[in-house]
């Protein structure tokens, strides 16, 4: 009788009508909670497969009066570059570090370019990518592979420090700024450069915790204030994937820096673009006041 009139009471039925809403609202919070916790893991895990979208075809580049090297590196890995020598001894030497979705494969006609200049071109493959597939694309793997590919050129190839000129191009931007950081250049070139990793995270997600979650930081913009050598940013003004802001940012950011600013350029179309001109500007920056040793 008791439980027959309790589930009778006014104020038991009034009771359960404000507890199931409550209850609805604590349902949507949890599952709301569980889907950004899924989407944080999902942009935790999964994000080397988007930052480093590898291609892997394995083709070796061919091109006259170029040699393909192969280092070992002290992890074991071989190391893949492109090695073009100046016309002149001790000449300048461009050491270009490519984008993301790029392999070495793909660097003949910029070296080229540099060549026809009489520039020397050197260009380190990532680990991950073309004839170095096999191996895991990471921040520190793609520094050590660099720098291995850089005690070769200075200690095989002798070409020392001074005659080089660090160049990287949207992700290798972040390679080019840390082997300057380790003294292995007189110059940099940063072509569509980004301030870092966390901050185009945080620009394309902004509702997640991106700065928290991105493993390979490439923090350009913490690493410019140190460095003193002549630094020069080709940027397009309309860069569709890492806005012209940060290249500007970047030009305050070192100490000696000059911007040039590709009017209408895009990530991809600098060089079908403006080409001739923007390897014309690199070239004279490369040399001005080079003397050699």
């Amino acid at each position: 009788m008791l439980g027959s009139w309790w589930r009778q009471s006014p104020g038991a039925a009034s009771s359960e009508r404000v507890l199931n809403p409550v209850k609805r609202f604590v349902g949507v919070v949890v599952i709301v909670a569980v889907a950004y916790g899924a989407l944080c893991a999902l942009a935790y895990f999964g994000q080397r497969r988007v930052l480093y979208p590898a291609p892997r075809s394995g083709v070796e580049p061919r091109m006259d009066d170029a040699v393909l090297t192969r280092v070992t590196a002290p992890s074991g890995r071989t190391v893949y570059a492109l090695h073009v020598p100046p016309k002149q001894k001790h000449g300048v030497t461009i050491v270009h570090f490519h984008g993301n979705a790029e392999e070495l494969e793909q660097l003949t006609p910029l070296a080229w370019s540099f060549r026809r200049a009489g520039l020397g071109f050197f260009a380190v493959e990532y680990p991950g990518y073309g004839l170095a597939k096999e191996y895991a694309p990471t921040e520190d793997a793609i520094y050590a592979d660099a720098e291995a590919a850089l005690w070769h050129l200075h200690n095989g190839l002798g070409v020392a420090s001074p005659d080089v000129v660090l160049q990287g191009q949207s992700l290798g931007s972040g390679v080019a700024v840390e082997m300057a950081r380790r003294g292995h250049g007189a110059r940099l070139v940063l072509i569509s450069p980004y301030t870092s990793i966390a901050d185009m995270a945080a620009a394309t997600l902004p509702l997640l915790p991106a700065r928290w979650l991105v493993k390979d930081r490439y923090d350009n913009l913490a690493k410019a204030p140190g460095l003193s050598l002549p630094t020069l940013i080709v940027h397009g003004s309309d860069d569709e994937v890492i806005p012209f802001p940060m290249g500007e940012r970047l030009s305050k950011a070192f100490p000696t820096a000059t911007l040039y600013a590709v009017k209408g350029g895009h990530h991809n179309d600098l060089f079908v673009r403006d080409g001739r001109v923007i390897v014309d500007r690199i070239v004279e920056f490369a040399t001005a006041e080079y003397g050699g040793r």
